[in-house]
């Protein structure tokens, strides 16, 4: 993992409904830390240097380093509050990170090679199921994506769970649930466009014959 996250927060000792407002009009995001077996501990983050980690999606993937108030904390977020209609975040819930227990972490799929690929050559369109799976492995060997490889994809072919190729020591969580959970992640389509112009042109060409015929 090339790119790091700091954040840095405060112990946050007003708490209830008045003192969150208080602290949204102060540009601060109210947060929590938990897990790894310690009490869970209420923080402030400042808005402007969360929202702008969030920019950018290796955030969502990456083990952060929170300093609260000299401390501090390996994490990785787990949830993140956001206004419905402004461009303001809420609330953040972190999880601390241990080393020696494997975490499960949602992480993006990048998808490479569309533009190799047969189906696509064909006109066909390539369709995204996903956009990121959830992966269960190690704080370190927690990746910043996952790469979907295209390139060999036919019309009407298709790549599940199954086919992902991952890292040793990296599983898909979806698939220790059982078969069924095995999900398509793309898939390249015929061009709905193209084939009604076929289908327009093969009955054209049909109602031509029959007008021929009929003379």
């Amino acid at each position: 993992m090339s790119i790091s996250f700091e954040l840095a927060a405060s112990i946050r000792k007003d708490l209830g409904k008045s003192a969150t407002r208080r602290l949204r009009r102060q540009e601060m995001v109210p947060a929590v830390i938990y897990g790894a077996g310690k009490e869970p501990v209420s923080i402030t983050l400042g808005h402007n240097q969360l929202l702008h980690s969030t920019e950018n999606e290796a955030f969502f993937s990456h083990i952060l380093s929170i300093d609260v108030d000299g401390k501090k904390e390996k994490v990785i977020i787990k949830a993140l509050q956001r206004h419905p209609a402004k461009s303001i975040l809420m609330h953040a819930d972190f999880l601390r990170v241990s080393m020696k227990e494997k975490l499960k972490v949602h992480v993006p799929l990048h998808f490479i090679g569309a533009e190799e690929a047969p189906g696509a050559k064909q006109g066909g369109v390539v369709t995204h199921d996903l956009v990121d799976i959830e992966i269960q492995c190690l704080p370190g060997d927690l990746p910043e994506y996952i790469e979907v490889d295209v390139s060999a994809l036919e019309i009407g072919d298709s790549l599940h769970l199954s086919d992902i190729k991952l890292p040793k020591g990296m599983e898909i969580v979806a698939l220790a649930q059982g078969a069924d959970h095995d999900l398509q992640v793309v898939a390249i389509q015929a061009n709905r466009a193209a084939l009604a112009d076929t289908d327009e042109g093969e009955a054209a060409e049909e109602k031509s014959e029959d007008e021929e015929s009929g003379e």
